[in-house]
């Protein structure tokens, strides 16, 4: 067993959670100058006195779990500009979500999809536990509208059993707001910023009788701050539920989505911090850009069978319409449609206090590819067609037995079916076109153990070992001219142990992982030149192992601090090609500190800062690194009154040159390394909020 834990981390890891126990008897801060924006991500036993309900109840929920998790509500955004998954994102330790340009997030939690080039792979994403992404796997992340959930749940790794899958990163789980869980009448929100940005956004909602029903849209409009990065995006969500009695309900959940976004290309490291606004000469020539639109459709219940029993499931069909000329034209257009069903009980078993759930995951989809010479942005003489079906079938259950009245042991799996159906189609009087078909499937059992320990005030101690497949996607098949890449799916041993816990000052969660994969699916840039003709391969032995830590400080009345740390320690084990090379693309280390300020009277100002001090490796054979950064925000703003706020959200206000995010290559040396993505300049954005 190769092990690269250094002491420092362990030391710091430390460091963050031990004032915490030091102060358990910290008396209680006074009410009437708390903080009035709900920003805690960390989940404890022990209930913030400040979340509204809704919020508190997904956090007890998710402090059943022993493992890493996190909530993060609505209110934390309601005091900066959040147009992305990123920004929502952003204090919880371990998900590594950086923005490329417009809304195209690169995210991963624990390295799940490393270095994946394009859009989502290794971890699952959804609202309402309704995925974005496609039967196969993969997904897109731009159809997200932070302002249309009321919180977001993390799942780190193995702790996501609750959806049934078991993939490295876990999941990430927006839940829409409904007539009874907004708290408010009507909402409207505008923001103005850099680049001719502006967002508005407004929301009705309410209760009559039985019935609630919630509105809400978005629409979003900016020049963008590189040059050739124009974009615009409009959301709508109807929820409409009917309750039938204590705790059950119907629910219908209507979304639509249109994004246009131009693409300005990634570039070589001397263009990204020297000339970063500038676009890619082909991307201008040949206009790349992502136009798509989608409707998502979902009918859901909670029901209540007995006192200790109750059901969760629902039906959806989603509908996706990709416009997308790069290389060549993409266009395609997918259907994707499933059920679940879940069962959750408490009570005892065997006179101990015991809780359980378990169910089931049916999703299928079909998407019809099409592609076309790409001329100046419009479709030409169409080169490719194919149709690609794949299904899925998760079973799962996880149950809880508290042996003593703190200790709790955790027993659980997933059994899991994944099939793979693609056809392409030879196109009459096109020399490069050509028949091909393929049908595979996966099948697999993900077992998972855990203990789980929490004291009297709900502070809580925990350990897991989980095992996790990720079966590959069709863009992983990678189909040529030569026949589909042999690829295998990747496995992973998960080991987990951590401490979660609040006192009136301090709020902690520090986490040590280490997780053991064999097959893991990696991908680079395609280069035939190279011997390079498919972008995804299985590697060796590799480890992904590091420490994720945040710790709240609320040290004076009027004052908090907050600190989240990662540190990633991804690595080749004996590869027979790069040895014991490190594994690139997510930097070793990634600090977040914020210091606010709240007056009395409701005006706040909160510094921040991010920084990685460590450079990241580009390339497979660690040839090229790109340079560490730090970059300081600003955020600051009055609450006149409860219905009614004003804030500025300035960033990078020094105008810092860094790399946000890049793609893998093998060797820097031979490949092209046009592969960075810029960070983005000063920019600073002012947010109007009125509620009634």
């Amino acid at each position: 067993m190769n092990l690269r834990l250094s002491a420092a981390p362990l030391a710091l890891l430390a460091a963050l959670s031990a004032p915490a126990f030091a102060h358990a008897q910290d008396a209680d801060i006074d009410a009437d100058v708390r903080v009035t924006t709900v920003d805690s991500v960390i989940v404890t036993g022990r209930p913030d006195p400040e979340d509204p309900a809704v919020v508190a109840e997904a956090r007890a929920r998710l402090s059943r779990t022993p493992g890493a998790v996190a909530v993060v509500s609505a209110e934390s955004l309601e005091s900066r500009y959040a147009p992305n998954i990123a920004d929502v994102l952003r204090d919880v330790p371990g998900v590594f979500a950086q923005k490329k340009w417009g809304g195209d997030v690169r995210i991963a939690i624990r390295g799940s999809g490393l270095g994946n080039a394009n859009h989502l792979r290794g971890l699952f994403v959804s609202q309402d536990g309704i995925p974005f992404n496609e039967a196969d796997g993969f997904g897109d992340v731009q159809m997200v509208d932070p302002l249309l959930a009321r919180y977001t749940e993390v799942y780190k790794g193995g702790n996501a059993l609750r959806f049934g899958g078991a993939l490295l990163g876990g999941a990430v789980n927006l839940v829409t707001p409904n007539g009874r869980t907004t708290g408010e009448t009507a909402s409207l929100r505008v923001d103005y910023g850099s680049w001719r940005t502006a967002r508005a956004h407004a929301e009705l909602s309410g209760v009559r009788g039985d019935w609630d029903g919630f509105i809400g849209v978005t629409g979003v409009t900016s020049d963008g701050w590189r040059q050739y990065s124009e974009g615009q995006q409009q959301y709508i969500t109807l929820n409409l539920g009917r309750s039938l009695g204590e705790d059950r309900e119907v629910r219908l959940i209507v979304q639509g989505a249109y994004i246009h976004q131009d693409i300005p290309g990634a570039l070589t490291l001397t263009q990204a911090l020297n000339t970063p606004v500038m676009a890619t000469a082909v991307n201008l020539a040949n206009q790349y850009q992502r136009d798509y639109a989608s409707v998502r459709t979902t009918v859901s219940t909670r029901w209540r069978l007995t006192p200790g029993l109750l059901f969760e499931g629902a039906v959806y069909g989603t509908w996706k319409d990709l416009h997308h000329p790069i290389f060549q034209v993409i266009d395609q257009e997918s259907r994707n449609y499933g059920a679940f069903g879940r069962l959750d009980w408490e009570g005892q078993l065997f006179g101990k206090r015991a809780d359980a759930f378990g169910g089931l995951w049916y999703r299928s989809g079909d998407l019809d590819a099409q592609q076309f010479v790409n001329v100046r942005g419009s479709s030409g003489t169409r080169t490719a067609s194919a149709r690609q079906n794949a299904r899925a079938l998760d079973v799962f259950a996880e149950g809880r037995l508290f042996v003593t009245d703190r200790l709790a042991l955790v027993a659980g799996g997933a059994w899991g079916r994944a099939e793979r159906d693609f056809e392409r189609f030879a196109l009459p009087g096109v020399a490069s076109s050509f028949t091909q078909t393929l049908n595979t499937d996966f099948d697999w059992f993900a077992p998972r153990l855990g203990l789980l320990w929490e004291d009297d005030g709900g502070n809580q101690v925990y350990a897991n070992v989980t095992r996790s497949v990720e079966p590959p996607n069709f863009g992983a098949l990678s189909p040529t001219v030569g026949g589909f890449v042999p690829v295998e799916a990747q496995e992973a041993w998960t080991w987990e142990a951590g401490l979660r816990g609040r006192t009136a000052a301090f709020s902690w969660d520090a986490t040590v992982y280490r997780a053991e994969l064999d097959n893991e699916l990696l991908t680079f840039v395609v280069n035939p030149a190279l011997g390079i003709p498919a972008a995804t391969f299985n590697a060796g032995p590799t480890v992904h192992q590091g420490v994720e830590a945040a710790l709240d400080w609320r040290f004076a009345p009027a004052w908090r601090l907050r600190q989240t740390w990662t540190y990633s320690d991804f690595f080749f084990d004996g590869d027979r090609v790069y040895g014991d090379n490190d594994l690139p693309l997510v930097p070793p280390h990634l600090y977040r500190a914020e210091l606010r300020y709240t007056n009395p009277s409701g005006w706040f100002i909160a510094p921040q800062v991010e920084w990685t001090p460590s450079d990241t490796w580009v390339d497979y054979a660690n040839t090229l690194k790109a340079p560490g950064y730090a970059i300081v925000n600003l955020n600051l703003g009055w609450r006149f009154n409860n219905n009614t706020s004003v804030f500025v959200d300035a960033r990078n206000i020094l105008d810092e040159r860094y790399v946000s995010n890049f793609n893998a290559v093998t060797d820097a040396r031979v490949a092209s390394t046009a592969v960075f993505w810029p960070g983005e300049g000063t920019s600073a954005f002012i947010g109007v909020r009125k509620a009634w």
